[in-house]
């Protein structure tokens, strides 16, 4: 097993073709400031009380591990372990694609009980716990009798996330159909969060997944067409903060049980702008 985990590693690191090498350097270099910038704008997001963001900053977390082994796998002294650490990385960001979409499907489809479970402590018991899935499958592939069948299980596990995602995503669309409270600004965001999870997950990980369960079957090893779609998920997840600015409070709000709340703060604040302004002009007089 340990012989043909690093003729694996070996295929990966030295039959690095010239569009790989390029394609790998490029993603590293644009794709590190802008994770690193992702994150540091979504933990403003989480300080305002948004809780979405929490499950976006561990994405953008796990394709930071990613990219960061990308310069070891091209220097070819990394070895299995920068693989497997690799897989991890792609592992945890299918994982929390799953968690974002989990999340717009509840607020959406469950309001009133998202409003009131939501917080800060379970959304990091979730990520918790999210991250100790790619644990089990890289013990596991590494546990199993032959390389080929590591592959086939470690591009099963991958393609649960199929169905979960079309799942929510249609039910979302289904509750945002029958809801007149959603503005249609929010709702536009709510689908791009969704759209961009699915074919982030269905255009660049989706491929590499059929080319790791070919390799299992067919026992070639061979760098291909998916490893190199997958070299740019990177730089798509950083996009999801585009759509995670309104966050999930203010989508909660725009139902009508939390918007009369709202409505009265805001009348409160008008009333107290009102009565300042007044006062100035008696003063002046």
């Amino acid at each position: 097993m340990e012989a043909n985990l690093s003729n694996i590693s070996d295929s990966i690191t030295s039959n690095k073709s010239l569009i790989e090498t390029i394609v790998f350097w490029t993603t590293f270099s644009i794709g590190l400031p802008l994770i690193c910038l992702a994150i540091y704008a979504m933990y403003f997001l989480i300080r305002a009380d948004h809780i979405a963001p929490v499950y976006v900053i561990n994405l953008l977390i796990a394709d930071l591990i990613q990219i960061c082994m990308r310069p070891i796998i091209l220097s070819s002294n990394g070895g299995i372990v920068v693989i497997l650490i690799e897989f991890f990385g792609i592992s945890a960001s299918i994982g929390f694609m799953v968690c974002i979409a989990l999340e717009r499907y509840l607020v959406i489809a469950f309001p009133l009980w998202y409003r009131f479970r939501r917080n800060i402590k379970y959304s990091l018991i979730v990520s918790s716990i999210i991250w100790v899935f790619p644990f089990i499958q890289i013990s596991l592939f590494c546990l199993s009798p032959t390389v080929e069948i590591s592959l086939i299980l470690f591009a099963a596990i991958l393609l649960i996330p199929i169905p979960l995602l079309a799942f929510f995503l249609v039910g979302t669309l289904k509750a945002l159909s029958v809801s007149i409270a959603v503005p249609a600004v929010e709702q536009r965001r709510i689908i791009g969060t969704l759209a961009l999870v699915l074919g982030n997950y269905t255009v660049l990980f989706l491929p590499l997944i059929i080319q790791t369960l070919i390799s299992g079957v067919t026992a070639q090893h061979n760098v291909e067409i998916g490893t190199i779609l997958e070299s740019f998920s990177p730089l798509v997840d950083p996009l999801l903060y585009v759509f995670m600015r309104k966050g999930a409070k203010d989508t909660l709000l725009a139902f009508h049980c939390f918007d009369k709340l709202m409505g009265d703060q805001e009348q409160s604040q008008v009333t107290n702008t009102m009565t300042m302004t007044d006062t100035g002009v008696e003063g002046s007089r």
